[in-house]
């Protein structure tokens, strides 16, 4: 696989476009020493109909709202970031993308008080590629529960997404796939289950589809756009709520959420096979085409991919064309 820092294309910092080879910032910049910025995922979708930003809007807004948190200011609007990242796309001549908008703090200076520096604004687009294999995107996650607590809401903000995060999060998933897994279900300080690695969790009990509500978690777009799809075209019921490890054990189905991982199965949580009713293991086999996660994953796709027949119009202010 190239690395990330080795390849042609464009890079937009702070207003400007910079060559990606020769992007580059201090090594006494203060995000990386602290941890003190924010970021974003995006997704770019090809179809059809050309090429399309997929809930930029929410992302971007996301985005301020998390500098605006954590007291960073930035100088571009909401307007601005998303005319960049729709460039980004062409001045790379990229269809099917990742991008990465980010907020960091520069290097005039170290120390907790984070005063007198710089704030930057960058964003990067390539090509994300397969975000887990094949086979385990359609036969299911097996998943350990992990016994690293997510943040509670009282010690970080929740609500933003912050850089310094996510060494909370690898922590959880290094430790899960050392131990064989493909991914961890992080439970929050009082042990109700809050998110995976980096994604919502949801399951589907008697035709009820439960999520935990937006305390230690990160309130996901993707998370949205799920419970949107499921209750104005699959007519499910949603509950937002405290969701407990052994709701998930005896869930009929269950699966996770996130821009990267889109919708992706839970086959297997602690060594329990969602959906098994008995105690014996079963055979790994693709998730049934007539299950809600499988019906979700294609609405999804078709929605992302501006294929907006059969009544998905409603969602076309989701898209954004490049």
């Amino acid at each position: 696989m190239t690395p990330l820092y080795d390849r042609d294309g464009w890079l937009w910092l702070d207003g400007e476009w910079q060559p990606w080879r020769e992007a580059q910032t201090h090594l006494l910049t203060h995000t990386l020493h602290y941890g003190m910025g924010c970021f974003e995922g995006v997704r770019a979708y090809a179809g059809e109909q050309g090429t399309h930003l997929f809930r930029v809007a929410e992302h971007t807004r996301r985005l301020l709202d998390s500098a605006h948190a954590l007291d960073i200011p930035v100088a571009f609007d909401e307007a601005e970031l998303i005319e960049a990242q729709r460039q980004c796309l062409v001045r790379n001549e990229l269809r099917n993308a990742y991008l990465k908008p980010t907020v960091f703090f520069g290097a005039e200076g170290l120390g907790l008080r984070a005063k007198d520096l710089s704030v930057h604004v960058m964003i990067a687009a390539w090509n994300l590629g397969d975000y887990i294999s094949a086979e385990a995107a359609s036969l299911g996650l097996r998943a350990l529960t992990s016994s690293w607590a997510r943040h509670h809401v009282n010690i970080s903000l929740c609500r933003a997404k912050t850089n310094g995060h996510y060494v909370n999060s690898m922590l959880a998933l290094n430790t899960a796939v050392k131990a064989g897994f493909d991914e961890t279900i992080m439970l929050d300080p009082e042990g109700y289950v809050a998110e995976a690695s980096a994604a919502n969790v949801f399951l589907l009990r008697d035709g009820v589809l439960h999520t935990p509500e937006v305390t230690s978690c990160l309130q996901g777009i993707t998370r949205d756009s799920v419970i949107q799809l499921a209750r104005d075209v699959l007519g499910i019921e949603v509950r937002e709520r405290r969701v407990t490890r052994d709701e998930l054990y005896t869930a009929d189905e269950a699966f996770v959420t996130g821009t990267a991982a889109e919708i992706l199965p839970l086959r297997e949580l602690d060594g329990r096979h969602v959906g098994a009713r008995a105690g014996a293991p079963l055979p790994a086999q693709p998730i049934a085409e007539d299950s809600v996660t499988a019906q979700l994953q294609g609405l999804y796709r078709r929605v992302t991919r501006a294929e907006l027949d059969d009544g998905l119009h409603v969602f076309a202010p989701w898209l954004t064309p490049v």
